[in-house]
């Protein structure tokens, strides 16, 4: 069992739930500024500490940013905010501009009822697990007394429109002479926090740049729409002759692309093809990428074509970017599009990985298609169980014998992952084999015994 499924309140990626009930209720919001305030004055005594908030479009983000802040200024906590902008950004200033911690409110890829609290340390890196777990008890203990302020009565953080455009000056900074003239793109910011940068952004690139969901209304946030549904992106590249589709989802930390026939270009193939040119500049250290256990056999295989060994780590950015650390690895990321770059940022940064991979493409005058026309994917299915709770799946003999029957018949032609979301109540079931039929069975099979015994 990993750590963020003997946590109480943060998963993988941070608190996440319905906005306004458990753990998102106005306590508990209150007690988190409360132990977060507490923590950072405790680490530097007699200090004085500034935290940067940051939030995504949701229509619950104002009113959970404003209760923060308040339990942070009851500890002493100064508080300034970016207002809408991308988790990344949140990393990267707190980083450059003198804060202790950084905070973004967002449920990321989530639907619009649901919100988050993702925080990172002055470093610009996740806190880690070690930190969040002590501040879980002081964030129990805070909501258990029911503290916090009628939320009618708080005043909102006014937001700095400076900070933003560093951000953004940031990113043309990694790219430098990067244009886009003579080529014709899709961006769909998924109506979040792309938002509000992408524009300016992708003005000042030129080029022919179509962007899409571009209006957040509070409610349509990932609908329909972004990195969770990149075949919208896909068939409007096709609809409006396009070289190529970016998508962003709700707090754009992940990108995914659409190539020139209706195509998902997914964070595999983006692996491949920044490794390999990394690998050519010099720039790939040890040869070496790491993934997870969901990128595909086929991305391992095409990797080592190239002399390029590849690791797994747990799913997660936290713990591909420990991975990462360990071997002092250039390059890491995940098959949804989380792209970890350190040599450029803290933390995975979808438009930054849009930045990287537009660079790419004018640099070596070639399509993302062809840039990865030798990936060869084995065929893959992942399926998602709601479950009531989250019990060790070794544990339960019907699971554990699908399990076991599926790796038994794939051995090496094959994959069996089994996992518990870090950050919703669902079991994901993926299987990757080289037979499709082998693959859809066991898939079914294993998904409907933990639905038998799990299911809602």
């Amino acid at each position: 069992m990993t750590a963020a499924h003997a946590r109480r309140l943060f998963g993988t990626d941070g608190i996440r739930a319905v906005a306004g009930e458990f753990p998102l209720d106005a306590n508990t919001i209150f007690a988190c500024g409360l132990a977060l305030g507490h923590s950072l004055r405790n680490s530097v005594p007699g200090s004085f500490p500034k935290v940067l908030l940051g939030r995504d479009t949701r229509e619950s983000s104002p009113w959970i940013a404003a209760m923060l802040a308040a339990g942070l200024r009851e500890t002493g906590t100064r508080v300034e905010s970016a207002g809408v902008v991308p988790t990344p950004a949140v990393a990267f200033l707190a980083r450059t501009h003198g804060f202790q911690a950084g905070v973004v409110i967002s449920a990321s890829h989530n639907p619009w009822q649901d919100n988050g609290i993702k925080l990172f340390g002055g470093d610009g890196f996740k806190l880690a697990d070690a930190v969040e777990l002590a501040m879980e008890e002081e964030i129990l203990h805070h909501a258990s007394r029911s503290v916090a302020p009628d939320p009618a009565t708080l005043i909102p953080v006014e937001d700095n429109a400076a900070l933003p455009a560093d951000y953004i000056q940031f990113l043309l900074s990694c790219v430098p002479g990067l244009r886009l003239k003579g080529l014709r793109i899709v961006a769909d910011c998924a109506n979040g926090a792309a938002a509000a940068v992408a524009p300016e952004l992708f003005r000042r690139l030129g080029g022919d740049v179509i962007l899409d969901n571009i209006a957040p209304n509070g409610r349509n946030i990932n609908l329909d729409c972004g990195a969770l549904h990149p075949a919208y992106v896909a068939a409007e590249v096709t609809v409006r002759g396009a070289d190529l589709g970016l998508t962003f989802d709700g707090d754009a930390d992940r990108c995914m692309l659409a190539g020139s026939h209706n195509n998902v270009i997914n964070g595999d193939a983006i692996l491949l093809m920044v490794a390999r040119d990394l690998k050519v500049r010099g720039l790939l250290t040890g040869d070496l990428v790491v993934a997870t256990t969901m990128s595909n056999m086929g991305l391992e295989a095409a990797l080592r074509r190239s002399g390029i060994k590849m690791l797994r780590a747990p799913v997660g950015d936290r713990y591909v970017l420990e991975e990462m650390q360990k071997h002092n690895a250039a390059l890491g990321g995940e098959q949804s599009g989380h792209i970890l770059l350190p040599h450029l940022a803290t933390t995975g940064d979808g438009l930054l990985t849009a930045l990287v991979v537009l660079d790419l493409v004018a640099r070596t005058n070639k399509g993302i298609d062809e840039l990865t026309e030798d990936l060869k994917v084995f065929p893959q299915v992942i399926v998602n169980v709601k479950v009531r709770e989250k019990r060790p799946l070794e544990e339960i003999p019907p699971v554990a014998a699908a399990i076991h029957a599926a790796e038994a018949e794939l051995k090496d032609t094959g994959r069996v992952v089994i996992r518990y979301s870090g950050t919703e109540a669902l079991a994901r079931v993926m299987i990757e084999a080289e037979s499709e039929e082998a693959m859809k069975r066991h898939a079914e099979a294993i998904a409907g015994a933990i639905r038998a015994e799990l299911g809602v």
